[in-house]
């Protein structure tokens, strides 16, 4: 995955958003659903698109999305020292 573009205007498909954050395509589209990602839009508001009608991420919003998840999944939970026996 080519990452020398500018990446706020950089737009990736679900497959290339997935590739460049490496993770599967049904996790880009939880991240969607779960509110993590927004699908790019034009200046209108319009939701962009490509000629196949898949959805568009901006490039900069797949890569904080990735950081802000992989930081949510490194939370470590300390046991209590009576349940450690």
């Amino acid at each position: 995955m080519d990452l020398s573009g500018d990446l706020q205007t950089t737009l990736w498909t679900t497959a290339q958003a997935a590739e460049a954050a490496g993770v599967e395509a049904n996790v880009i589209r939880n991240w969607k659903y779960r509110g993590h990602l927004k699908q790019a839009r034009n200046a209108r508001g319009n939701l962009l698109r490509n000629a196949a009608g898949q959805p568009l991420f901006r490039a900069i919003d797949v890569i904080r999305a990735e950081k802000a998840t992989r930081e949510r999944a490194r939370r470590t939970y300390r046991m209590p020292v009576a349940a450690a026996r």
